[in-house]
Parts: structure tokens; sequence; C-alpha cells
């Protein structure tokens, strides 16, 4: 069984098959009734015309009648020509009178046992239609029989009645689809803001926790049901925003005991213990930079006017970023355009994806590697090194947050790529990662261009 999942399908699906039985239904109830009221039509003329008949019938003084129709009728009754024939019967089934060239009755006496009026085809193809009527004459009974031969040229309801179906039922299936389509036209126009309310359910997302459907002018029967996720909404940005305050108030708190710590350590005799007290303060302190950064970003949104010198953003992290990599023994370099590449973002955060983007380099490759910050003027950052490179299996998951390669050890914490990824998501842009011919990884963050 097809299902359909728009309820407009549904309808038209319904409608379509409404459509398919009323254009059979219809017309086939229209052609009875019609027929039915050519038949009493006919029953009725052929009644009169039977009073008629037996109206002109005279009684003799020998107890016989005579029938007299007046010259002007009797065209009426011509044999083959006449528009009806008639015939007069006694009781006992004789024929006295006809308008027949062999005198004989139009039907059995016995017929009108059963009702009052027959159909009967005959050899000749004629169809006769005809009553039987009984008539009183000086106190004794006669039946008077009137037919018409329906393939007469005078006869033109049994026309209209056989013309029915060929030349007025088929109007029917096209009036129905025309209906149709003024269905579809009204439920459209009667669901527009359904449509409206799911267009703005789409736009919902972790940055935009505060948008909440239209509720004005929502059909009655499914407002319930937007006021009811509108109030699930408000439940969701409450529990967003909790989480999100915890998180930054949490860093914020961290800041200060951590700095406490670092003047402590600072305060020892030198030697190795102090040295690695240092190294461990100084991995919570970026860990905490980098919980509230992602705290931030949750709810960060850019401006559709903002704009952004890209060249100038890359120029900033690699001039922070350097002293880390000549710590390490490593070298770095810029390289690619050499003017403003102006994209539609945010400077400080694009300068800490790029930041991200070069420390992950710098702390994931071992001593004597070489990075480079390719900026180009189709929007494109490129950080290229020629470390180990990042292994295909685990290309789709280092954008997730705390996502580490190897848990033993403690330097990173896995949120450095993620503030990369959500930086790029905020933008329209994308990053991803690959291999590099001969040894090492490219990362390409790519970005709008400003409008001009």
């Amino acid at each position: 069984m097809i299902r359909f999942r728009s309820i407009i399908s549904r309808i038209v699906a319904l409608h379509v098959v409404a459509i398919g039985v009323t254009s059979v239904v219809v017309p086939l109830a229209f052609y009875l009734l019609l027929n039915e009221a050519a038949n009493t039509l006919h029953r009725d003329a052929l009644r009169s015309q039977a009073f008629t008949i037996g109206s002109f019938l005279r009684p003799q003084s020998d107890g016989k009648v005579t029938l007299d129709i007046p010259p002007e009728m009797r065209p009426l009754y011509s044999g083959g020509y006449g528009l009806y024939a008639y015939a007069v019967l006694d009781p006992d089934g004789h024929v006295l009178f006809s308008s027949r060239p062999d005198g004989s009755a139009l039907f059995a006496l016995d017929e009108q046992a059963i009702r009052d009026w027959y159909v009967r085809r005959r050899s000749t193809g004629a169809v006769l239609f005809g009553v039987s009527v009984a008539r009183a004459v000086a106190d004794r009974i006669y039946f008077v029989q009137v037919a018409q031969d329906l393939t007469h040229r005078d006869v033109i309801i049994d026309d209209v009645v056989s013309s029915f179906f060929p030349r007025v039922a088929w109007i029917t299936f096209p009036i129905l689809l025309l209906l149709l389509v003024i269905d579809i036209v009204i439920f459209r126009r009667a669901l527009h803001s359904v449509r409206e309310a799911s267009m703005t359910a789409a736009s919902i997302g972790p940055q935009r926790t505060d948008v909440r459907l239209p509720e004005r002018g929502v059909p009655t029967e499914v407002a319930p049901l937007v006021h009811a996720v509108n109030q699930a909404l408000d439940r969701l940005e409450a529990g967003f925003r909790a989480q999100r305050d915890f998180t930054a108030d949490m860093a914020h708190e961290l800041r200060t005991p951590l700095a406490i710590a670092r003047a402590r350590v600072d305060s020892l005799e030198p030697g190795p213990l102090r040295d690695q007290l240092r190294t461990d303060l100084v991995n919570m302190g970026r860990t905490v930079n980098q919980v509230l950064d992602i705290a931030e970003l949750e709810s960060f949104l850019v401006a559709t006017d903002a704009r952004a010198d890209l060249h100038e953003v890359c120029v900033e992290a690699v001039t922070l970023m350097a002293p880390l990599a000549v710590e390490r023994g490593q070298t770095i370099a810029l390289s690619g355009a050499s003017g403003p590449v102006w994209v539609r973002g945010h400077t400080e955060a694009l300068f800490r994806a790029v930041r991200n983007l070069v420390e992950n380099a710098i702390r994931h490759t071992p001593a004597g590697v070489s990075i480079e910050v390719e900026v180009t003027a189709d929007c494109r950052v490129r950080v290229l090194d020629d470390g180990p490179g990042v292994p295909e299996a685990d290309r789709a998951s280092i954008f997730r947050r705390f996502w580490r390669r190897d848990r033993a050890t403690g330097e990173s914490r896995g949120l450095g790529l993620a503030i990369v990824s959500r930086v790029a998501e905020a933008h329209d842009g994308s990053v991803t990662v690959e291999g590099r011919q001969g040894g090492g990884s490219v990362f390409t963050l790519r970005l709008r261009p400003a409008a001009s």
C-alpha cells in the first residue's frame, strides 16, 4: 500500500480516487434518473392517448361499440408513419379495433396482469413502448392499448437519454479535475502558515535557540502542536544556556587558581620538577582558554555585512605562533596572496581558527618539520606540514570535541580543531584535512568572499 507523507499528497490521492468513482457513479445515476423520467413521461403521454382513444368509443344499440376518431387526428395513428399505434380489446381479448395493418393487438392481454406498460423489441427492429388502460363503455369494460415506436423520428426524448453518456457524461471528469486543482490551491494556501513554521523550525539550531515557530495564522488543528514545540524549545534553550554559562563560569573560575599555582611554581628552585610543573600549568591554561572559546562560539553568529582581511588574520596568527615553532625546532612561513583577501567573517573568530590550525600543526609534528600557511585569493587558508600526517581513518573524527588519537599523552585535549570547525560553520564555510604527497597533512579552511 502506497503511503504519502505529505498532507497535500494524501488529499490529492484520495481526491483522484473520489474523482474516478464519482465520474462513473454520477453519470450512471443521472442516466438512470433521466431514463426513469423519460419512461414516466412516455407512460403519461401514452395513457393520455389511451384515454383520448377511449373517449372516441361510441356504444351502439346492438350492444357493440364503434371507434369514431376525428379526421384531423387520424394521421397520428396512420400505419407505419403515425407517431402512435392503438388497439381496442374486449374483456375476452378479442381485437375490436387496431391501427396495425394486420389488425392484431399490440401485445397479449395477459401481459397487463403484471403491469400496465411494457417494452417490446420487434423482429423488424422497432422498439415498442406501450400502455394498457381499462375503459368502461355502456357498462362494459374495454382495454385500450396504445404504443409508440421509440425509433420513430419524432421521438426525441429517448435520443436525449441514449446520447447522454457520449455527449454529456464525459464533462463530469474534467469538471472534477478542475475541482481537484481548485482544492489543491485552497489547501496550499491553507497550509502556507504551516510551511512557514516548518522553514522556521529548520533554521533552529544550537546557535539559534531563541527562534520560535510563529503561532499566529496557524490552523487551529496544528496550533496545539506548534505551541507544544515552542514550549519544548523554551526548555531546550534554558538547558543550553545553563550548560554554556556553567562551562564559561568554570573556565573563568579556573584562571585565578591557575595564576596562583603558576606564581608558586615560579618561586621554586630551578630544576626538572619546576619545569615539568610549569609545562603542565601551560597546558592547563591552554585548555581553559579553549573551553572559554568553545563556550563563546556556541552562541556566536556572523553578521551578514561583517568583513575580515584573511591575509592580515594569517599574518597575526603566524606572528603569534612563530616563537612556539622556533622553540620546538620547527620552521614556519606565510605564502600565497600578498595583499588583502576580503572574506565575509569576524576577524577575532577567524584569528582563533587559523591560530588553532597552526598550533595543531606545531604540537603534532616533530622537531625539524616545516610548516607553511598559504592564503589564496579564492578565500582559502591552507596549513601544510611535512610531518607524519593524519591517518585516513581518523580524518572524519579529528574535528570532534575531546577526540584524541593518543589519550596517553596529556598535551592535547582535542578542542583546537573543534574550535576551527565551529568557526567554519558559523561562517558558512568548511574545514577539511588531506594527505600531502611525500608525507604530511594539508588542512584547508574555506570561507565565503565578502559582499562587494
